[in-house]
Parts: C-alpha cells; sequence; structure tokens
C-alpha cells in the first residue's frame, strides 16, 4: 500500500493516521501455515521537523506448526515497530529510512520488514517443547519412547557413573 504523505512533509509538527489490510500471503514464512483472521495494520505518521516517523500496529490470529513437534497451534500476532521515512538518504546503505518515493511511502514494504524481523527462523508450541524422537518420531512431549533407542559407546562409561549413583 502506497500512503500519500506530500501534505503531511510540508506540515512540520502534523500528523496523519492510517489503517489497512496487507496481502496475507505476502506475510507467510516458514513455520506459519494460515492467517485466521485478517492482518490489520494501525499506525500513525508524525512529521518531526522533516523527518517522518512512522509507528505502526500489526495484528492477526494465526495458525502454526512447531519447528520441533509438527503440531499446529494458535498464535497471536502483534508487532509494534517504527520505521522513519525521508526525501533523500544521504548514505545509500542506510537501513534506518525508507525512501520516499514522490511522496509515498511503500507502507507493504515496511510490514514485511517488521513482520520477518520479528519472528524466529523456528517457531516453537512452547519454549520446552522436547520435539519428536529421531529414530521412531514419537512426540517426547507425551513422554519417553519405547524404541530403544542405542546410546553412543562414547557415553557409556558416564551412564555407568549415573547408575552408580541410583
Amino acid at each position: 500500500m502506497l500512503l500519500d504523505l506530500r501534505e503531511l512533509i510540508a506540515s512540520p509538527g502534523k500528523a496523519q493516521d492510517f489503517t489497512f489490510e496487507p496481502d496475507p500471503e505476502e506475510l507467510m514464512f516458514r513455520g506459519l501455515l494460515a492467517y485466521r483472521s485478517p492482518v490489520t495494520v494501525t499506525g500513525r505518521v508524525e512529521n518531526h521537523a522533516g523527518l517522518l516517523e512512522a509507528r505502526l500496529v500489526i495484528t492477526a490470529d494465526m495458525l502454526c506448526q512447531c519447528a520441533r513437534c509438527l503440531k499446529e497451534f494458535p498464535k497471536q500476532l502483534r508487532i509494534e515497530g517504527a520505521a522513519y521515512l525521508t526525501e533523500e538518504l544521504e548514505d545509500e546503505d542506510s537501513e534506518e529510512y525508507y525512501l520516499l518515493e514522490d511522496g509515498a511511502a511503500d507502507m507493504g514494504q515496511i510490514v514485511r520488514d517488521l513482520v520477518f524481523l520479528n519472528f524466529d527462523n523456528r517457531i516453537l508450541c512452547r519454549e520446552d517443547c522436547k520435539g519428536l524422537c529421531d529414530r521412531c518420531g514419537k512426540d517426547l512431549n507425551d513422554g519417553p519412547c519405547d524404541c530403544g533407542r542405542d546410546l553412543d559407546p562414547r557415553w557409556l562409561a558416564l551412564g555407568q557413573l549415573l547408575e552408580s549413583e541410583k
């Protein structure tokens, strides 16, 4: 979504509110199966002496898949972030600022960046998820498996030491 900010650029101290729903297909990432509600973005752009600051809140209900146990689980998306908008960049490699094109900001790009930067590479159903047995595939959150996993011979001495302490 392009947000026209030409009037705001010429008015220091003024602000402009906005709301939109980005295309959820552009916000898909590994571990996310689907959005269960529309992705909603609300925000405000303020002119601080020529530098535009956009504050955004991104919300949605998601259906995710745990990276360890592969179970599906619901998750709330709520990201609060800020971006700085300018008509000119002094340093072309600056990642802190978004460049306006013809007085308009690509809010979709800002939303994509905020969503992707605020999620881990691996989404977990819970922090202490034990995952699946790498041999039999049993969900270890439900208890230990009975597949008789062989102990690495290098660890036998440690296993015997632990048994002798019992």
